[in-house]
């Protein structure tokens, strides 16, 4: 699978990278946009400011130049947290995305969304501060009625951003079981 990772507020951390080796060795061919032009942050707070600084549509934009010379290919667009609604975005509105692969995060849904049983899979923790109960039952429901065929995995008691070994959120046992089901995912996309 070709897939294009994108990295949280946070910034292209080591934790990106460890993740795209992860799926490269799992023969997948993988790249990893720096949205934020090699800054990288110690809060989230502080990568938030940086983006609303930036913009939600410079971030779409250089999201989309990085995608394009690929997109031929058929994509599996993934990311974490706010690389996670990029991702979202970006595959509602390719055509040829071969799937979605969502950890710790998704976005709202334009009303015209329309895609053909794109295959999208979910990571979040449970609870999760960013991914509220409601928000996440109203996100499944648009997701199908869009036409995506879902599937959602929770992990109880994680921290928001529990896949970054680098964060007190991580969480080795659910960022494990992250991998497992994430890895297996994508080789049903073959």
């Amino acid at each position: 699978m070709n897939i294009m990772l994108f990295h949280s507020t946070y910034g292209l951390r080591p934790a990106v990278r460890q993740a795209a080796d992860r799926l490269r060795a799992a023969g997948h061919e993988v790249w990893t946009p720096d949205l934020f032009e090699g800054r990288t942050f110690e809060s989230v707070e502080e990568g938030m400011a940086h983006k609303d600084a930036i913009g939600k549509d410079e971030l779409l934009k250089r999201a989309v130049l990085a995608a394009a010379p690929y997109s031929e290919r058929g994509l599996v667009y993934a990311g974490f947290s706010f690389g996670a609604s990029v991702a979202q975005t970006l595959a509602l509105g390719d055509d040829k995305a071969r799937g979605l692969l969502l950890l710790h995060g998704t976005s709202d849904i334009a009303a015209n969304a329309q895609v053909d049983e794109l295959p999208v899979q979910l990571h979040v923790a449970e609870p999760d501060p960013f991914e509220t109960d409601d928000w996440l039952s109203a996100w499944y429901l648009q997701m199908r009625k869009a036409g995506a065929d879902v599937e959602v995995y929770r992990y109880a008691g994680a921290g928001h951003l529990y896949t970054d070994p680098d964060l007190p959120d991580h969480d080795a046992e659910a960022a494990e079981a992250t991998w497992r089901v994430a890895l297996g995912f994508l080789d049903s996309l073959d």
